[in-house]
């Protein structure tokens, strides 16, 4: 399966609309996705990771999902999708529901694969909400659903688990999804550069300690003031990490080898020998 990792950058304080974000994003999932089976796109792309004061204003209603209704930051990319026949994991949007949370908030951190077609084939609402009382769990639902799915051609073959960036830091998720069949993670996130070496730690570690592919995407540029790590990667089940991005805008090409799932897991088989 060949995947392709958008590291997207953008810039605090760029005059960049929503809609003028997504037909870039477009223009990148065209050009660095085609020939591809499996593209990954970032953490909140469309609103921006640590900015939290615009995300009601960049929230997207996903009510008409299930009606095959993409809204408006998704349209452009599912126009991309369709073009280059691959799946697409769209990264994450602030989600806006009609009716609130258990916790009365009306915004979710959302993210929807689309399928070839440029059609939903898997949603997750991050479960780990980042800002210690503030930020995300001070405006967003928490999701509380594992999501574990099985690729459609031509990304077929690996079944994959969803999780968004802070997710990474709770390794009893990846256990729950490795449960499910999991074997390969994909990790859309917006990560700071101030805490990019745990990043870079815990990629290999979920991989290790789970024996599992690890497809993660960061982002670039700088959010309301905060310099964002970068640092994407493809990291195998044996922790060998096969591609990594550097800071700025860039994009990954990596060719994983789905069999060596089980050849790593046969050779070394830790898993069989757990016990809590």
């Amino acid at each position: 399966m060949k995947v392709a990792i958008i590291q997207l950058g953008y810039a605090e304080g760029a005059d960049e609309s929503v809609e003028a974000r997504a037909q870039r994003v477009a223009g990148l999932v065209r050009s660095a996705g085609a020939g591809h089976d499996l593209v990954l796109l970032p953490e909140l792309w469309s609103a921006g990771g640590f900015a939290s004061t615009e995300w009601e204003e960049r929230s997207q209603d996903l009510s008409g999902l299930e009606r095959g209704e993409l809204p408006p930051a998704l349209v452009p990319v599912a126009e991309a999708t369709r073009e280059i026949g691959a799946v697409v994991h769209t990264g994450s949007v602030v989600e806006r529901t009609a009716e609130p949370g258990e916790e009365g908030r009306h915004l979710w951190n959302t993210s929807v694969v689309l399928d070839p077609r440029g059609e939903v084939c898997a949603t997750y609402r991050k479960v780990h909400r980042f800002g210690f009382g503030g930020g995300e769990p001070k405006l967003m639902e928490a999701g509380g659903e594992v999501v574990v799915t099985d690729l459609p051609a031509p990304a077929d073959g690996l079944r994959i688990g969803l999780s968004t960036c802070y997710d990474l830091r709770f390794p009893e998720l990846y256990r729950a999804q490795l449960d499910r069949g999991a074997e390969v993670f994909v990790i859309p996130s917006a990560w700071p550069m101030a805490r990019v070496e745990h990043w870079r730690l815990l990629l290999r570690a979920r991989a290790v300690e789970d024996q599992c592919f690890v497809v993660a995407a960061n982002t670039a540029g700088t959010h309301a003031g905060v310099e964002m790590g970068g640092h994407s990667a493809v990291v195998d089940p044996a922790g060998s990490v096969l591609a990594e991005a550097g800071a700025g805008e860039e994009t990954l090409s990596v060719e994983i080898d789905a069999s060596q799932v089980g050849r790593v897991r046969e050779a070394f088989p830790v898993l069989s020998d757990r016990r809590l």
